[in-house]
Parts: structure tokens; C-alpha cells; sequence
């Protein structure tokens, strides 16, 4: 197979093929992943060297495809964009059968695991187990680290050919500062010197070679103070290095001797558990029924004109046809999973070839670890506040009533998204308040969620004390009303919590069912009747839940989504 080039190649005129608003708009995504996933449109055009006219049709089409958020002159990444790194990450077929048996690691050392693989003389994490603590890892699911300052980087040039090295030593040349690598600190002014150079080339070469010999890699505080690694590679059937498992610690808890020492038994456990599963082809996910991208496209153009870019929205939809099991495609395979004409995909395809996105190998293409750049980075380590309060803000425009996020917090729930609604008598809550479950509506959505052995001992552990005259502490009336709750799938509190006050909550569901949050409108009970809570707020309210999970689910597909 041919090595794509690396990520720091010169830049080349595009061909006369390629798709021209899909260069620009594959820039634009790539200025905002830099910025972090925002910026402000003044700055995209000064980043991208594009036009403001231009960017603005940009953005606009991208707003249109769910992919960025616009308010006012900002622009924001949102969570469905995370659908085409998604792709490339399921087409890997490394992150999700591997990612388990890491996180089983992960909990076995109690230490962070990640999975990597190689990207030119780079590498980038596709999976992290982390654990929480006051020096944890920082790095993020696609940010791209130099080779030479990190252990996987070490295990993938121990096969490198003579034809890589050459690139690495041309990009460290150009770059000594490792600058092009936003993610990681910058080296001291010293390490541009010629004969420090000299050295750091040499480190790395033996690093490389005693990795060839051992089967292992270690990085004693390369990227930064205090941060050490040890990484093993994981094989495929053929023999070659598909990635590295890589065990990350702190100084405070390990030397880089005593990391080597204590997890090697069960890294090597680990990988040889890897490889096995690698051995059984990954099952091909049909491709998606209703891909007819034309009809929508063809809809948004005629609403919007020439604010909608249909080339640049086709053009995206081409890296969607890869997915688990799917990882190698004919252009006619594309075209077809896609909902394309032939000759559509194909210059999408020579577009996405010139910009590094895609590796064409004879007559089948594949997705490169450089989609990677396209946002995914900052988005995949989006919370499920950060996810919903969006949404929220939707909401309270539609219903004008202020609506909030919550989780289940032992016999409380807490808040963890709100927004508020601006009127002269309204509910003031704060992110962070603490209510109980029994009493409150989206409490009990989530009280009735769950198995009916916690949720019974759940409840055995509460005063179920009466807040208001209204509010319902009997346990078989509780019990009851918790059983119609979770057939209802809504719960309505009138004045339990508090007088005057009456809330609908729904709620949350990740992609396997669970509810992991719930989601309410609350108002002054002279606002609305309960029939016309449910008749007027309570379509809404799911809707707005419903756009909530299907975003989590894109987030949370390869990346753990934080609830709080």
C-alpha cells in the first residue's frame, strides 16, 4: 500500500477537477477547528485568506447542514459535524472494538490509556481512558503531536522507511519549534539550534530502533514536565502496526522506569487480546437507505439562493460513505452510498485527495487520519450541558418559559443547563442547585427510568417530606405515579415543589436507552393550565430532547460525553 503524504506537505495547486467551494469550505471547517471551534467571521476570512462574501455563503451552508452554529457574526462548530471523523474513526475499525478492552485496562492500572495511530510524522489519539485527576491528560480525540515527542510516535517509526525519515528530518528542519503542532507547548528558542537538532534526531532514531528490538516505547517527559508514557503496538493479522496502546502517567505517581515496570504484564495482556479481535473482519454497516443528499440540497438552494453552497454540501456528504466495515470503496461505492452521480463523487473525491483527506489506493479510496482536522478535535471533548444549552435557548424562544438540564445526583437532582426566560416573574434556579428527585419533574422522569430494584432502594433512603400541600409522599401513591411516568414518558409536577410553581419534564436518552438526563419547561402555574402544558409545551419539549439525543448520540459515538 502507498504512504499518503504527510500532514505538513508543501501546499500544491489544486487539480482542475477538484471541486472549488469544497477547498474553501474544507478551510473554513479547519480555521474554526484552530480557533477551537469559534471565531468570529472577521477572523475566518483574515485565517482562510477567502472573501467575506465567500465565507459567509461558507458558513451558511454549513449552518444549513447542522455542521456549524451562527450567532450574530460568530461562528460555532456543532456536535453533527463530529459525523465525519466519526466516519474515518468507524472505517479504522480500531476505536470501537478496541476502545473496551483499553478502558478495561485503564481501570486495571488505574492509569490513562489512549490508542493512536500514525498520521505522516505525526500521530493522533483515536481513543482515550482517562482518569480524573488534578494532573490528568489534556490531549484530545484528533489533535495531531509531533512523532518525535510522544512513545507511540517512537513504535510507528520503528517501521518507517528511509523515504519517511527523510520527511521527518525536512518538517523538523522547517519547524524545530514544533509550532505546527498547536496542541503541544512549544519547544525552548534552543532547540532550533543546528547542533541541538543534530541531537534531538539522533535521540529519536535510537528511541525508534530500541523500540524495533523491544517491542516498546517510552516518552519520559518529551511533550511536557512531568507527563510519561509507555506504548506497545498492536498488529494486525499481516504484521503490521495498526496502533499503539499507550499507558500515560505523572511524575508524582510513576518515573517512566516504574510505569515500564508495573504495566507491562497487563499491557501485553491487553494488546494480544487487541490482535485477536483484529483478526475477525469487521462487519460491514449497510449503507444508509435515504441517502439522496440531491432532494434536500436541491430544496436549500432554492430557499436560500446564493447563500447556499449545493457543491460544498454534496461534496461533504461523500466522506459519510465510509463507516464500519467500509473503510475501502470503489468510487461507484461512494456514489452510491452517498446518493450521488458518479462523476459528483469523483471530483468531491480528487478534491478530498489533494487536501490530504483522502488516500486513493488503485481503483478503491479510503479516509485518512487528517479528517480529523475537521473540528473533531475541540468537539470531542463537548459535555452534555454544552450539548443541550443550545437547544435551550431554542426552546425558551418557542415556549418563552425558562427550561433546564438536569442529572439524577443520589436522591437529588441537580441542575446542569438552564436558560432563563426574561420576564418579570419567572423561576430563578442556578447550574449547580440541587432539588428532590421525588418532588421535582424531571426528578422523577429519571426516578422512573430506572431498574425498579434501585429505584425501590433508592427511595427507601429518602424523607419523602411534604414541600407545599400538594406534594405526594405516600410511597404506594409514588410508586404508582412513577410507573405511569415512565409509560407517559413525561412526568408534570403542579405545585409539589413549590406553590405557584408547575413544571414538564422529558427525558434524555443516550444511544443505548438509558436516560442520563432530563430535560424541563418550568413557569408560574397562572401561565398555563396542565392541559395546555401538555397540549401547547409538551410537543416542543420533545422535540427539543429529541435533537439533544441525536446529537449526543454523533458526540458520544467514540467519545465519553461528560454529563456535568
Amino acid at each position: 500500500m502507498a504512504v499518503p503524504p504527510p500532514p505538513h506537505a508543501p501546499a500544491q495547486e489544486p487539480p482542475a477537477e477538484a471541486v472549488g467551494p469544497l477547498l474553501r469550505g474544507v478551510a473554513v471547517l479547519r480555521a474554526l477547528g484552530a480557533a477551537d471551534g469559534h471565531a468570529p467571521v472577521g477572523d475566518l476570512v483574515r485565517a482562510t485568506g477567502l472573501a467575506r462574501s465567500t465565507v459567509d455563503r461558507v458558513t451558511g451552508t454549513l449552518a444549513r447542514m447542522g455542521y456549524v452554529r451562527l450567532d450574530g457574526h460568530t461562528a460555532s462548530l456543532a456536535p453533527r459535524l463530529m459525523e465525519l471523523g466519526n466516519a474515518f474513526l468507524a472505517a479504522l475499525h480500531v476505536p470501537g472494538p478496541l476502545g473496551p478492552l483499553a478502558e478495561r485496562l485503564a481501570d486495571e492500572l488505574d492509569e490513562s490509556v489512549s490508542l493512536a495511530v500514525p498520521d505522516g510524522d505525526g500521530i493522533r489519539f483515536v481513543h482515550q481512558s482517562t482518569r480524573r485527576r488534578a494532573m490528568s491528560l489534556s490531549f484530545r480525540i484528533g489533535d495531531l503531536l509531533p512523532a518525535e515527542r510522544t512513545a507511540p510516535g517512537a513504535v510507528f517509526a520503528a517501521d518507517w522507511t528511509e523515504e519517511q525519515w527523510a520527511r521527518w528530518r525536512e518538517r523538523r528542519a522547517a519547524d524545530p519549534l514544533d509550532r505546527t503542532f498547536p496542541a503541544v507547548p512549544d519547544r525552548p528558542a534552543t532547540d532550533a539550534d543546528q547542533a541541538q537538532l543534530a541531537v534531538a534526531a539522533k535521540e529519536f532514531t535510537a528511541r525508534a530502533a530500541e523500540c524495533r528490538e523491544s517491542g516498546l516505547a517510552v516518552d519520559d517527559q518529551l511533550i511536557e514536565p512531568g507527563l510519561v508514557a509507555v506504548a506497545l503496538p498492536v498488529r494486525d493479522p499481516e504484521g503490521r502496526t495498526v496502533c499503539a496502546l499507550s499507558v500515560v502517567s505523572h511524575t508524582s505517581r510513576h518515573s517512566a522506569a516504574s510505569l515500564r515496570r508495573s504495566l507491562l504484564p497487563g499491557a501485553r495482556r491487553t494488546v494480544a487480546a487487541m490482535e485477536r479481535l483484529l483478526r475477525a473482519p469487521a462487519a460491514p454497516r449497510p449503507a444508509p437507505s435515504d441517502a439522496r443528499p440531491a432532494d434536500w440540497t436541491t430544496a436549500s438552494k432554492k430557499e436560500l439562493g446564493s447563500g447556499f453552497v449545493e457543491s460544498l454540501a454534496r461534496g461533504l456528504t461523500v466522506l459519510t460513505a465510509f463507516d464500519e466495515g467500509r473503510d475501502a470503496l470503489s468510487l461507484t461505492a461512494v456514489a452510491e452510498a452517498a446518493g450521488l452521480a458518479r462523476a459528483t463523487a469523483r471530483r468531491a473525491l480528487i478534491s478530498f485527495e489533494h487536501l490530504g483527506l483522502v488516500h486513493r489506493d488503485g481503483r478503491t479510496f479510503r479516509l485518512t487520519p487528517r479528517v480529523l482536522d475537521l473540528g473533531h478535535a475541540p468537539l470531542s471533548r463537548s459535555t452534555l450541558p454544552d450539548i443541550a444549552s443550545p437547544h435551550l435557548a431554542a426552546l425558551v424562544r418557542t415556549v418563552h418559559d425558562s427550561a433546564s438540564l438536569a442529572v439524577l445526583d443520589g436522591d437529588a437532582i441537580r441542575y446542569t443547563a438552564r436558560v432563563a426566560t426574561s420576564r418579570i416573574m419567572s423561576v430563578h434556579i442556578t447550574i449547580g442547585t440541587r432539588l428532590p428527585a421525588y418532588a421535582a419533574s424531571m426528578g422523577r422522569v429519571l426516578l422512573a427510568d430506572l431498574p425498579a430494584e434501585e429505584r425501590a432502594a433508592l427511595l427507601d433512603g429518602m424523607e419523602l417530606r411534604p414541600l407545599t400541600p400538594h406534594t405526594v409522599t405516600e410511597r404506594g401513591a409514588l410508586d404508582a405515579l412513577l410507573d405511569s411516568i415512565a409509560e407517559a414518558e413525561h412526568a408534570l409536577v403542579d405545585e409539589e415543589l413549590e406553590e405557584g410553581l408547575r413544571s414538564l419534564a422529558v427525558p434524555v436518552r443516550d444511544a443505548s436507552g438509558r436516560a442520563v438526563a432530563a430535560v424541563n419547561v418550568a413557569m408560574h402555574s397562572s401561565r398555563r393550565t396542565p392541559e395546555e402544558v401538555r397540549g401547547e409545551v409538551l410537543p416542543a419539549l420533545r422535540a427539543a430532547a429529541a435533537r439533544v439525543e441525536a446529537d449526543l448520540r454523533v458526540v458520544g459515538r467514540f467519545s465519553r460525553v461528560a454529563v456535568v
